[in-house]
């Protein structure tokens, strides 16, 4: 039968439980009294002291960055920059300055909305219509011309600086002066005028006696004072 007593003595297990101690994680034999206070700081050691010859590529000083004016304000200089620019650009177009004095508002003889103009240009075919708009901007100053060419009808903007623009002439003045700047209502076919090439064709017949010496011209003086009491055939250039 088959015996149940453990095979080892207790003194066995004791000298087995001291011979495993050493492996264990080493116990803290720190008191309580001191557990409780914080580690003191460690003190700082100064930095060892650098040889004169490597202490200024190390630590260098800043550097000063030069500094200079703003350069002087284009504003300041040129106050009014657009209008010099504009009127280089009219000198330029217009030299003998005969196109502004034509459609200076200070002209009495200036072309008016309402008023039938005649242009040639150096390239292509002479237009003629009604005045509906004068643009004044500068060298970009224009006219609004409207016609009816073959019962259609035709609008051209004419730039009175361009190059291409030969003459601008008065054909025939308005009864009266319109009370508006735009007369965008002859568009309409209620007060459409229709096609001024009648009236031009008798400015053009009536110019030609006129420099051929058949027919005499009125005092022009008349026109300045009157403009809608102004001869019919002589233009302005």
């Amino acid at each position: 039968m088959a015996c149940t007593k453990p095979i080892h003595s207790p003194l066995h297990q004791w000298h087995c439980i001291l011979r495993a101690l050493p492996m264990l994680s080493p116990i803290s034999t720190r008191p309580l009294s001191t557990a409780s206070q914080s580690t003191p700081p460690k003190p700082r050691i100064p930095p060892p002291r650098l040889p004169a010859n490597i202490a200024p590529k190390i630590f260098t000083p800043p550097k000063t960055i030069k500094t200079y004016r703003p350069p002087p304000s284009t504003a300041k200089q040129h106050p009014f920059a657009i209008s010099a620019i504009n009127e280089s650009h009219i000198q330029t177009l217009d030299p003998t300055g005969a196109r502004t004095r034509l459609f200076s508002p200070s002209n009495p003889d200036c072309p008016r909305v309402g008023d039938i103009l005649l242009t040639t240009f150096t390239t292509g075919d002479p237009f003629s219509g009604l005045c509906l708009n004068i643009r004044r901007r500068g060298p970009d100053t224009a006219i609004l011309l409207r016609n009816r060419l073959l019962t259609v009808g035709v609008e051209m903007w004419v730039k009175i600086y361009s190059p291409k623009v030969r003459s601008i002439e008065v054909v025939e003045r308005a009864v009266k002066r319109a009370r508006r700047a735009r007369l965008y209502y002859f568009r309409k076919p209620k007060h459409d005028r229709g096609s001024v090439e009648g009236v031009v064709e008798e400015y053009l017949k009536r110019r030609r006696l006129v420099r051929s010496g058949a027919v005499g011209v009125r005092d022009p003086g008349k026109s300045a004072k009157n403009p809608s009491s102004a001869r019919k055939g002589v233009g302005a250039r």
